[in-house]
């Protein structure tokens, strides 16, 4: 079993870094999504407009300090109900300053993309996230090892490349959300 750090430990790589924060999205959902109010006005076919969180807060903050928030979803054909829901509500992320992408996941084992989520920072050090079967979140590995980095990077390039912007990805899937 990994080591975990500590959840406040996490959130201060989000403040902390000094360029890019980075992330591959590769779970067909998240138990946390589900267990949310967002989530419930999302199933009963509410529009998820431009909403306020902590988590914009912040990433409005460092964006306008230069620094970039980016990450790449993988997405199913057709998506998942979770995949729907992040594609909806990424309006917010992206309205405060977030650029989210998605790919396709045939797309992404074509390119040999690990199944792992990760947050990439300033590509230096990693957060590999766990979850249980549920989706359920179990806790973040602190990655700093060189090699895997170096994998951790590589893997973002390949990703940046061939993911869409969540307006074009939208029109690519718009009968599916």
């Amino acid at each position: 079993m990994p080591e975990f750090i500590d959840d406040a430990t996490f959130g201060g790589y989000f403040r902390q870094f000094e360029h890019t924060a980075w992330r591959l999205e590769t779970r067909r959902g998240y138990a946390s999504d589900r267990a949310s109010e967002k989530y419930a006005r999302f199933l009963r076919g509410e529009v998820l407009g431009i909403e306020g969180s902590d988590w914009c807060t912040n990433v409005r903050t460092q964006t306008e300090k230069g620094k970039r928030f980016e990450r790449v979803r993988l997405v199913d054909d057709p998506p998942t109900e979770g995949q729907r829901f992040l594609l909806a509500s990424a309006a917010s992320n992206n309205a405060a300053g977030e650029d989210i992408r998605n790919m396709r996941r045939a797309e992404a084992d074509k390119l040999g993309l690990p199944a792992e989520d990760f947050w990439l920072f300033d590509s230096r050090l990693a957060l590999l996230l766990h979850f249980d079967e549920n989706d359920g979140y179990l806790g973040a590995e602190l990655i700093e090892d060189p090699t895997r980095i170096v994998r951790y990077c590589q893997v973002r390039d390949a990703a940046w490349h061939y993911a869409a912007r969540r307006e074009e990805f939208l029109k690519q899937v718009r009968s599916h959300v």
